[in-house]
């Protein structure tokens, strides 16, 4: 077969269950959640082992030293942004406060 322009390139056409719409695929996703379940296999968590699992993960994330610092960049530049932009807000009131003849001394 020869691929002329007006054809799909080979392999990006969706197939089978990534074909499906997405109501299709949680209705098929449930009844392998409840044939686990029935059938014994299924695994929940309970609170204690879900604190183990998330602190685990956090330490392996945090051994990544560059990705925390970039994280840290991120959430500091978030901060500060959010303050400078309260700052605005607040000089901007009072301007206007003080130009219709607000606060007298």
């Amino acid at each position: 077969m020869v691929n002329t322009a007006n054809d799909k390139p080979k392999g990006t056409s969706k197939r089978g269950f990534a074909a499906m719409d997405e109501a299709t695929q949680r209705a098929i996703a449930s009844k392998g959640g409840q044939a686990a379940h029935q059938k014994g296999t299924a695994h929940e968590f309970d609170s204690e082992e879900a604190r183990r699992a998330g602190q685990k993960g956090g330490e392996a994330v945090s051994r990544d030293r560059e990705h925390m610092a970039a994280i840290g960049r991120k959430g500091g530049e978030s901060r500060q942004s959010a303050a400078r932009a309260n700052a605005a807000r607040e000089n901007a009131a009072s301007s206007e406060q003080s130009a219709k003849g607000g606060n007298p001394p």
